[in-house]
């Protein structure tokens, strides 16, 4: 409150008190204000820590924080021995050379498919992931399952509690992290901004704060995008190219995602690798994805937009196979060096990274609905449409030398037969309709 030049005091130590009712009134005054305010703000608190309500908000991994007594209580559900028993069996190392991860999205596409190579080879693997409804989450649950026969555990938690996050580290020393959890999609970033924003940045932070404070620090990979190269005319894309001409929500986060590694990394001495993924493509994919929803389309003989740019301009994706994708996270893996940092402080240059992994042969989407047609063996009712000004680009192309020299990464799968994999997966495992037992 501020003070008044004529209530202040007389001489230094002492105050004159006045006793006019226009003081009286005007302290009722302030006490009434003081009041008000107070009664303000609790219920501000109040609606917003525990009224908020909780949105979906990724695709596989972190959604806006519910009611925080009930996410509190959640968390402290996660103790006792049956559930460290369980994380430590999970966390297991089998092979003499084998490194253990925490791997956060792992209900998601990348993160199922990138947590059972890892089980495969004989590394340590515990999964975290929330289950949120951005899209079907029965789908999640299918994965998780497939998971867990491979014995492999998924906590069901937000990144962003930090608490939930801590006590696995507590429970194991992670060697490494592989942060996949993410708000995927670039037109959903036009309803549900704020859900990016939570989970892609804050999310991130929240990760990189607990790794900072760990003892030992783990390496870390995570889930950039191509989407940082946004407005680039010039192809292929290079990981040297600027990426501060974001055009979509999605790829800004991303972005923002970039420099925060880049500023953990310089003051914590955390070892941080970016890869940006090019249009992920295979079985168990995603159902917001085109090549998902035209097989679905198709199939039921709905009509599928077909996007082109401006004057007929044709649009492209470098769509890369699920397989070659886990190889690139398991080679940057096997490559990152270990953190420099100690309970928070850096003591050394750490390794900051970032890797595109993409397929390098773009291909027109009208290629794609063709491929699916002679798969499905039924005709597309194609609608033509002008790309939408929604954050969608004309084109993505990879460069992937980098990659290759450093992590050997090596695509493999041409579009025709990741395609043929996925829709034999689609077709058995929604069998006339429903899921099929897989």
């Amino acid at each position: 409150m501020k003070q008044h030049i004529d209530s202040a005091p007389s001489t230094p130590g002492k105050f004159k008190m006045e006793k006019s009712p226009y003081n009286r009134l005007r302290l009722h005054s302030s006490l009434a204000k003081l009041t008000f305010w107070s009664l303000f703000f609790l219920v501000l608190i109040y609606f917003f820590f525990f009224k908020s309500p909780s949105p979906s908000s990724s695709s596989s991994s972190s959604s806006l924080p519910s009611d925080l007594s009930r996410r509190s209580l959640r968390t402290s559900s996660y103790a006792g021995p049956n559930f460290e028993k369980r994380v430590r069996a999970s966390a297991k190392i089998r092979s003499r050379t084998g490194i253990s991860v925490l791997v956060t999205g792992a209900a998601g596409f990348v993160g199922t498919h990138v947590s059972a190579a890892l089980k495969r080879r004989g590394d340590g693997v515990v999964g975290l992931d929330n289950f949120n409804d951005y899209y079907d989450p029965s789908l999640k649950r299918a994965r998780q399952a497939l998971l867990e026969r491979s014995g492999v555990y998924i906590v069901e938690g937000d990144i962003n509690d930090a608490v939930l996050v801590s006590k696995l580290f507590d429970i194991v020393p992670f060697t490494h992290v592989m942060h996949l959890a993410a708000q995927a999609g670039v037109r959903y970033a036009m309803e549900n901004p704020g859900s990016y924003v939570h989970s892609n940045i804050a999310g991130l932070v929240s990760i990189l704060e607990v790794c900072k404070n760990a003892n030992p620090q783990p390496a870390i990979v995570w889930a950039s995008s191509s989407s940082v190269y946004g407005l680039n005319t010039k192809v292929p894309f290079s990981e040297k190219d600027r990426t501060d001409q974001p055009a979509s929500l999605y790829a800004a986060t991303k972005k923002a995602g970039e420099e925060f590694a880049h500023t953990y990394n310089h003051i914590y001495g955390l070892s941080l690798t970016g890869l940006r993924f090019f249009t992920v493509y295979g079985p168990w994919g995603r159902p917001d994805m085109a090549y998902f929803f035209f097989t679905r389309d198709i199939l039921k003989g709905k009509s599928i937009p077909i996007f082109e740019a401006a004057n007929h301009g044709t649009v492209a994706r470098d769509f890369t196979y699920i397989d070659d994708i886990v190889k690139g996270c398991l080679g940057a893996l096997d490559t990152a060096e270990k953190s420099t940092g100690s309970g928070g402080k850096k003591k050394g240059v750490a390794q900051l990274r970032v890797f595109n992994l993409g397929n390098t042969s773009p291909v027109p989407v009208s290629d794609l609905v063709g491929i699916l047609e002679k798969l499905l063996k039924v005709k597309a009712k194609r609608l033509v449409m002008k790309l939408p000004r929604n954050g969608d680009v004309q084109f993505t192309h990879a460069n992937i030398s980098l990659a290759e020299r450093e992590i050997g990464y090596k695509p493999s799968t041409d579009l025709q037969t990741g395609l043929k994999k996925f829709v034999q997966w689609y077709l058995s495992y929604y069998e006339n309709g429903k899921k099929a037992a897989q």
